[in-house]
């Protein structure tokens, strides 16, 4: 199930309001947003998320996470024609063997991705902290 479906699932479930009710809030057909919760449609427009959000009066925070989650749940994606040859070859081994990624893997895959240049210097204290520990251990 992707994000966004989660997410309005428990959207609905937190407020109480029905697959109908919803949908007439925002205008919608209630087999639209039956399709969006079950998957067969993928992320809606971020004008309807600004509409669910709106109807149902969500904060700030709410608000960002529902359209993070429309973001997470896209099911195409374009490489752009500039990239480099081996993020070619990356996404080709991924999506080769996605279905068969373990929740560990993904998450390793993960923060991988999201290791910064801000960060490097963290990773080098780390590093170095490693490598002084082993150190001292040596010398005992």
């Amino acid at each position: 199930m992707s994000p966004f479906s989660q997410s309005l699932i428990s959207l609905r479930s937190r407020y109480g309001i029905r697959q109908g009710e919803l949908a007439e809030m925002v205008g919608y057909e209630q087999s639209y947003i039956s399709a969006l919760e079950v998957g067969l449609k993928g992320p809606p427009t971020t004008e309807l998320v600004d509409r669910i959000c709106d109807e149902l009066s969500l904060s700030d925070e709410e608000r960002q996470k529902l359209h993070d989650a429309r973001d997470a749940s896209q099911r195409k994606f374009t490489i752009d024609v500039d990239t480099r040859e081996d993020v070619y070859w990356m996404f080709k081994d991924l999506m080769e063997y996605l279905s068969e990624l373990s929740e560990a893997q993904v998450r390793v895959i993960r923060e991988v991705v999201r290791i910064r240049d801000q960060q490097k210097p963290q990773i080098i204290r780390s590093m170095r902290r490693t490598k002084r520990h082993k150190v001292e251990e040596a010398t005992m």
